[in-house]
């Protein structure tokens, strides 16, 4: 470093281990960070400057120049967005890359597209453009182009390998398109062939994949020659200073070229809030975010209501059995090994759900579809008053739940209450994905629910028809659970969309709601201010998953008995009125006493959980 060599100099015959123990070297390392990172803001200082005076005089929006030129076919850009995408044609005239970080729903995708349409048409470069996004999304990008700016030739690449190959060979190599959308994992596979293209630009969607520079899509990305680079998220950007830089260096890898941690100590960076602050300006130029409250007027907000629910007869005896198989956990007797906590956490979480989810709790076989599947789980119990109310009312539905053997569970439901649905999870084929989403999404469609597993169905779709939410469980990291919501609340919305999050109280499930809300507020308090966190602050330790493990487990070993309401749905929802403040309409719900036979597989087999 710079200015311990200069003391080196200075004091020539001082060993470096002396000066290290005198003190003077930790100054010095403070002194040496303080001048980099002061060249460092000088030089995105520069890039705002040169951004200045586009912004000043606005480039002239390619939907008002030249009248007879081709325009976005359909519908009409909101003004937010012109903005947005002068912002971005400020960023190519300028020859600087940057992130739109517009919130969820607010139509990325379309300004993104814009962008390149007006590439085409009025900068006379075509491409090749990439967008890589995830692999639920591919579909949606492809009739974005489709509908917005059908002149630009996208083409997908996705497949097994002959139909990869056959794609290759007789569309990407011979250069008849404009456009190549295609997945991370297919980026992966196919490097070889895209490291052939010169690109214009590479946009990346849910551009927080590449957090990670160490990561193996973060790398190959890197690797690839492109002109210009653009990336896209609605979530947070920056959980901590590593990934902020990581971020700062794939846009501008000319810039931000040297190793972090050369130059900045993670540690005395978080507890320098004035340094901390002042990187926050080195993001700036490069950045543009707004939110729905500021922009979107016409969409209402959104408006959440939590319904807590007690435990069946046979989920307290089920939540009972796991907690007595590590009854030494609960009394700190034995050894507290994390992996053992996740397992007692998994097991809790999926009585909470429904206790068909075990082996040998669903009577059977023959298995049979018929009243047991509702009372035998209290969140069941609910759902079946709350949806004939919704239906009465003329509103739709979206339920998520992280476990794709609770989508069968509610599938079977839905077919013995004869509810028109659809379903998507991470194993529906995505031909068959896009199919669902133009069912549900049709004028007068008979679908009454659309089910989807959290994190598979929470990115880049749209099911703005459906105005209710159910959230059938909570993920550990709020921001999926906003995702999920934000599928109905979003640009085209015309009602205003209820979230109905479902809690069993005295569980688990409350202590993990809990730390969710705490980890958002946390969240909205580092973009409102600026500032970053530490990232260990959001880890999941030992200890803590005790306490939620201990929590109500008093309660449950009290009693034997069922805890759920006899109440009638209006009364069940007024217990979250007084947090939330709102109310529904109440109707009677016809009972129904049909009876059918479903295919004899247990829902205990493979039921699948989310990561933590």
């Amino acid at each position: 470093m710079l200015e311990l060599q200069k003391h080196c100099d200075v004091f020539p015959n001082m060993p470096l281990n002396r000066l290290i123990n005198t003190g003077v070297f930790s100054v010095l390392q403070q002194t040496d960070r303080t001048n980099r990172f002061e060249y460092l803001l000088k030089q995105t200082e520069l890039f705002a400057h040169f951004i200045q005076p586009a912004a000043q005089k606005t480039p002239t929006s390619p939907l008002k120049m030249k009248p007879g030129r081709p325009h976005v076919k359909t519908g009409k850009m909101r003004d937010y967005q012109v903005r947005g995408l002068n912002w971005l044609i400020s960023l190519y005239e300028n020859g600087i890359n940057g992130i739109l970080a517009d919130e969820m729903g607010l139509g990325k995708t379309l300004q993104t597209i814009a962008l390149l349409g007006y590439m085409k048409h009025y900068r006379n470069i075509p491409g090749p453009h990439m967008v890589l996004v995830p692999k639920s999304t591919l579909y949606n990008w492809m009739n974005e182009f489709k509908r917005w700016v059908p002149s630009l030739r996208a083409v997908c690449l996705i497949g097994d390998r002959d139909e990869r190959t056959a794609l290759i060979r007789d569309v990407l190599l011979p250069g008849e398109w404009d456009v190549c959308v295609t997945s991370y994992e297919m980026l992966i596979i196919e490097k070889a062939v895209f490291k052939k293209f010169n690109w214009r630009y590479l946009v990346i969607d849910e551009a927080h994949r590449i957090k990670n520079e160490k990561s193996k899509l973060s790398e190959i990305v890197r690797e690839f020659k492109t002109t210009n680079r653009l990336l896209l998220t609605g979530t947070p950007l920056q959980n901590n200073l590593h990934e902020l830089w990581a971020l700062l260096n794939f846009l501008l890898p000319d810039v931000f070229n040297s190793d972090f941690d050369s130059w900045f100590d993670t540690n005395n960076c978080l507890g320098d809030q004035k340094l901390v602050e002042r990187l926050h300006t080195v993001l700036r130029p490069f950045l543009l975010r707004r939110i729905k409250a500021d922009v979107e007027k016409t969409l209402l907000p959104k408006k959440e209501l939590k319904i807590y629910v007690g435990l069946s007869k046979m989920q307290r005896e089920w939540y009972t059995k796991i907690l007595m198989k590590d009854i030494d956990i609960l009394n700190s007797a034995g050894k507290m090994d994390k992996m053992r906590l996740l397992n007692i956490l998994m097991q809790l979480r999926k009585c909470c759900n429904h206790p068909y989810l075990f082996d040998g709790a669903e009577p059977g076989p023959p298995y049979t579809t018929d009243l047991h599947l509702v009372v035998n789980s209290g969140k069941m119990v609910v759902l079946d008053k709350l949806l004939p109310k919704l239906k009465d009312q003329g509103s739709r539905v979206l339920i998520f739940s992280q476990m794709t053997r609770v989508l069968d569970i509610l599938e079977d439901y839905c077919m013995w209450r004869n509810y028109g649905y659809c379903r998507l999870d991470g194993q529906t084929p995505h031909e068959e994905r896009q199919i669902s989403i133009n069912a549900f999404n049709e004028p007068n469609s008979s679908k009454f629910i659309f089910m989807l597993s959290t994190r598979a169905g929470g990115l880049g779709i749209n099911l703005a028809t459906a105005d209710v939410v159910i959230l059938f469980d909570s993920d550990w990291n709020p921001q999926v659970d906003l995702q999920a919501m934000d599928r109905a609340h979003r640009i085209g919305q015309q009602k205003q969309v209820r979230v109905f999050r479902y809690i069993t109280e005295n569980t688990v499930e409350e202590r993990i709601v809990e730390r969710a809300e705490m980890k958002l507020r946390l969240d909205s308090i580092v973009i409102q201010q600026g500032r970053l966190v530490d990232p260990s602050a959001n880890k999941l330790g030992k200890d803590e998953m005790l306490s939620i493990i201990r929590h109500g487990a008093t309660h449950v070993f009290a009693s034997k008995e069922s805890e759920i309401t006899d109440d009638d749905i209006v009364a069940i929802l007024e217990r979250g009125e007084r947090k939330v403040g709102f109310s529904i309409q109440n109707t009677q719900a016809a009972p129904q006493s049909s009876l059918f036979h479903k295919p004899s597989r247990s829902y205990s087999e493979k039921s699948t959980f989310c990561r933590l």
